[in-house]
C-alpha cells in the first residue's frame, strides 16, 4: 500500500507544477495589443475654455467650444479690418492648433488666389490673435494633454 502512494504521489507532485504554472503574456506583445485598440484620430475630451466646463455632455461642450473660438476670432479679424479688396472671398478656413502645453497657433488653410497677395497681412494678422487665446485647456487622450488640430470656418464681414 505505501509504495503504490510512492508510486501516486509522486508524479502528481512533479507534474502539478506545470499544470499550475501559467504562461506569462509577453511584454511587448501586450503593448502592441493595447496601442493597436486605441483609435489616434480621436481625442477623448475635446480643448475647452472655462464657460464651457461646466457642461457634462461632450457633444454640447464641443459645440460651446468651437463657438466660442469662432466668435472671438470673427470679433477680433472685426476689429482689424484688412487692406485690400477680396473679390469673391466671403469664408476663411483658419486651422486651429492648440498644442498639450495650451498654446495656440492660428494659420490659413486653403488659400484662394485674391489671398495670395495679401498673405503676409493675413498671416501676421493671425499670428497676432493666436497669442489672446491663453484661457484655453488642451485635449485629452487618456488623461495626457495633446495637440489637436481643427479647421474652421470664419465669415469674413465686408465694410
Amino acid at each position: 500500500m505505501k509504495s503504490s502512494w510512492i508510486i501516486f504521489f509522486f508524479p502528481v507532485v512533479f507534474t502539478s507544477c506545470q499544470w499550475m504554472s501559467a504562461q506569462l503574456p509577453n511584454e511587448q506583445e501586450l503593448l502592441e495589443e493595447e496601442l493597436n485598440k486605441i483609435d489616434w484620430t480621436k481625442v477623448d475630451t475635446y480643448p475647452s475654455v472655462a464657460s464651457c466646463d461646466s457642461i457634462f455632455d461632450e457633444t454640447a461642450r464641443k459645440t460651446c467650444f468651437f463657438d466660442y473660438i469662432t466668435a472671438a476670432l470673427e470679433e477680433n479679424l472685426r476689429v482689424d479690418t484688412l487692406r485690400g479688396t477680396f473679390a469673391t472671398l466671403d469664408t476663411l478656413k483658419v486651422l486651429v492648433t492648440i498644442q498639450a502645453d495650451a498654446q495656440v497657433s492660428l494659420s490659413l488653410y486653403q488659400l484662394n488666389d485674391s489671398l495670395k497677395q495679401q498673405l503676409k497681412s493675413v498671416d501676421s494678422l493671425l499670428v497676432e490673435k493666436s497669442k489672446k487665446f491663453h484661457e484655453l485647456s488642451p485635449a485629452t487622450k487618456r488623461g495626457v494633454p495633446v495637440t489637436s488640430q481643427f479647421i474652421l470656418p470664419l465669415v469674413l464681414h465686408k465694410q
